[in-house]
């Protein structure tokens, strides 16, 4: 220490010129020392000093206290080896310290703390705010630094943690809306120039309000910090997850455009966050939905990316929830729509515009109709038939839905009257109308003014009725159950803890979803062995058992394979309106006969969509009639040889490379060189896009591609050649 002390005490001497000793506030070389040292006593703050080359010549004696260190082992070190800056605090505008010793700029109020290398084995962090000044001699010469630090630990890391939760949810402990503002404006300004994409996921959770309103905020708390932990899993390395507030979450997943992969992780997004929660001895069960939206195909600035999340988002709830939906150009605002559905569907119901169609229930045996199931219907003036996919969920947000399950049921009733007395009828009930106080009433009078025998009454119920008051449920089960109606369980198999309701409550009938059915017969699927052990379990608990959308003859010989006794599914009906019902029944039986497929094919779509077709430097105008993941049928193209190589533009960037297999006048059938992938609204996508930049870099705009430019072959209309097919005029009939 005396070396260092002594380079020091050289060191403040230097450039002290003879005039200083006529100075009367002059200390000589020993005083200054001496104050020095009474400056260093006082523990205000440490000294330090640095020879030209950076490296530390030069630290208090009482700093040992504060380093935790003897400080000779920082001797001749260089300071940007001792020293670091905080590298997550990405507020700071400075600059690291190695920059600004090698600039030789002024340090102030710099934190620091030690480098990694000196951190090892040392228990706390500390922090140090550092100040220094470059030392030039009168001829401009560099001599190193001189300087100071004070220990400002406990500052620093308030200072720190104020701004951690300034960017983090303090529930979840995820990034905050703040926070993920940063972070996707940040990434999308360095994709720009470097041409890479990202993905957007907006998420919320389906009936968390119901968990907040029967089980208290605690619980909802608790839900919340459980559905954070298990999103973040799910993603994990992948992106960033952030809470925005409420029941939102945010995913920002940077260079993903694959919107195959993408399905996957939303699809398992859904899975795992609408297992039950065990909360406080109880099971909560939610949901949730998932809207995406990619950046540059969907938007280049933040606000417009997370706009088209917002949107997607919306028509996942909007399309049945539990859904995931990506951005499409023809999504509208939904918020507006659903708003304007909602004051629709009031008006409906006052007006008397909703029907009920009732779908039969037939016995397979014999093929007789034992019961329907009464399903809501709604023509509006305007917008013509609107599917009870699209305004049940709206009515369900809103008190609506009591006013239109009572209406249902009321309904139901009086129409089951005029049928046989052996039929039944089964009526869906929504967990917001079963937990609603007046319910029971509901029931008990819609069947006092029908007069029909409580036991010819089905109520199909699903197991989100569970979720909250198990003790009041129990009682409204007790109480319909001595009322004399029916129980169901509805889409069993698609939950995660129906058995252990199937311990305690009073069903008469589970019903099993048409999920299962619709891959029953793929060999690599478990869903025939799932409906069979189904169909035993119920057997064994003396339960009856339908099995829903049966389509097609293999579906129901399997089924009935599998001991399936009663089906329902459009092999034997669609929905029906009463009066079709009652003229079935006029001999006082009804007796349908299956009518469907041989086999059932979810895959391929029948639709009416204007596309175009590109071959060699021309583009074509043509129609699709038919869609699947790995072809499609073609009409309004002659003279196209099979083999030939083509490319589909579906729009929206959405480029197809394709064979044709098959060829018969205007029709063509082609087959896909890359599968499309689900949209999540039963639609099929392809899995990349054109991306904008690369519309630029063919001459284009940002915008989406016009009709009859392509970013494959720009010279495509330009070429003298003629065009080798013939397009014809194709119409919707």
């Amino acid at each position: 220490m005396s070396q260092m002390k002594g380079l020091l005490g050289k060191f403040v001497t230097t450039g002290a010129g003879d005039s200083a000793a006529e100075d009367p506030f002059y200390l000589d070389n020993t005083a200054r020392l001496a104050l020095l040292d009474d400056y260093e006593r006082t523990g205000l703050a440490w000294i330090w000093a640095t020879d030209t080359e950076g490296r530390l010549i030069y630290v208090s004696p009482h700093a040992k206290e504060q380093l935790g260190n003897d400080p000779m082992e920082l001797f001749q070190k260089q300071m940007c080896e001792i020293f670091e800056t905080d590298p997550d605090n990405s507020d700071r505008t400075d600059r690291s310290l190695n920059f600004k010793l090698k600039a030789r700029n002024k340090i102030s109020d710099l934190p620091v703390r030690f480098a990694k290398l000196m951190r090892v084995g040392r228990k706390e962090e500390r922090w140090w705010s550092l100040s220094g000044n470059p030392k030039f001699d009168a001829g401009g010469k560099f001599h190193g630094y001189r300087g100071s630090a004070r220990d400002v630990t406990a500052e620093y890391l308030r200072q720190r943690e104020d701004s951690r939760l300034a960017e983090y949810d303090s529930l979840t402990g995820l990034s905050n809306r703040h926070r993920m503002g940063k972070r996707l404006d940040s990434i999308l300004a360095a994709y720009k120039t470097a041409k890479r994409s990202c993905a957007l996921m907006m998420l919320d959770l389906d009936r968390f309000k119901q968990v907040n309103d029967t089980m208290g905020h605690q619980a909802g708390d608790d839900l919340l910090k459980e559905a954070a932990s298990r999103v973040l899993a799910v993603v994990g390395d992948q992106g960033e997850v952030g809470r925005l507030g409420g029941d939102e979450f945010q995913v920002i997943l940077p260079d993903m455009d694959d919107r195959g992969k993408l399905g996957q992780l939303a699809e398992k997004i859904i899975k795992i966050v609408s297992q039950p929660y065990p909360i406080d001895g109880k099971r909560a069960v939610i949901g949730t939905s998932v809207g995406m939206a990619i950046a540059p195909y969907d938007g280049i600035e933040s606000e417009d990316l997370t706009h088209s999340a917002d949107l997607a988002l919306y028509a996942a709830k909007n399309g049945g929830r539990g859904q995931y939906r990506f951005y499409a150009a023809d999504l509208k605002d939904e918020e507006e729509e659903r708003a304007h559905l909602l004051d629709d569907l009031r008006e409906a119901l006052a007006q008397d515009q909703l029907e009920l169609h009732y779908q039969p229930v037939v016995r397979v045996k014999d093929d007789m109709v034992i019961g329907f199931e009464a399903l809501m219907r709604w023509e509006h003036p305007e917008r013509g038939f609107v599917s009870p996919g699209l305004f049940i969920p709206v009515a369900e947000d809103s008190s609506l839905i009591n006013n239109l399950g009572e209406w249902a049921l009321r309904r139901a009733c009086e129409d089951a009257v005029q049928w046989p007395s052996s039929v039944r009828v089964a009526v869906n009930v929504s967990a917001a109308q079963f937990r609603h106080n007046g319910f029971l009433s509901t029931v008990t009078n819609a069947l006092a003014q029908s007069g029909l025998d409580p036991d010819r009454l089905e109520l199909e119920l699903t197991e989100s009725v569970f979720m909250g008051d198990s003790e009041t449920v129990d009682e409204l089960f007790q109480s319909l159950k001595k009322l004399g109606v029916r129980l169901a369980l509805d889409d069993f198999g698609t939950g995660y803890s129906s058995l252990s309701y199937l311990r305690s409550a009073p069903f008469d009938k589970i019903k099993v979803d048409k999920s299962f059915v619709d891959t029953c017969t793929h060999k690599d699927q478990n869903s025939a062995k799932i409906i069979a052990a189904i169909i035993g379990l119920s057997n064994a608990l003396g339960m009856e058992t339908t099995v829903e959308g049966v389509e097609a003859f293999d579906q129901l010989e399997l089924v009935r394979s599998k001991g399936a006794k009663l089906v329902q599914g459009w092999i034997y009906s669609k929905a029906l309106p009463n009066q079709k019902c009652i003229e079935g029944m006029a001999s006082g039986e009804f007796r349908i006969k299956p009518d469907g497929p041989m086999k059932y094919r979810s895959e391929r779509r029948s639709v009416f969509r204007r596309i175009g077709v590109i071959h060699e430097d021309h583009r074509y105008d043509a129609v699709m009639r038919d869609l699947s993941s790995t072809g499609a049928s073609l009409e309004g193209l002659l003279g196209v040889p099979e083999g030939t190589g083509l490319v589909l533009d579906l729009g929206a960037g959405q480029l197809v490379v394709c064979s044709v297999l098959r060829s018969d006048g205007a029709m063509i059938g082609v087959e896909f060189e890359t599968p499309l992938v689900k949209d999540g609204a039963g639609g099929l996508v392809t899995r990349y896009r054109v991306s904008p930049y690369a519309l630029a870099a063919a001459g284009m705009p940002l915008a989406a591609l016009p009709p009859g430019n392509y970013p494959l072959a720009q010279s495509i209309g330009q070429s003298g050649s003629k065009p080798l097919f013939m397009e014809v005029a194709v119409s919707r009939a």
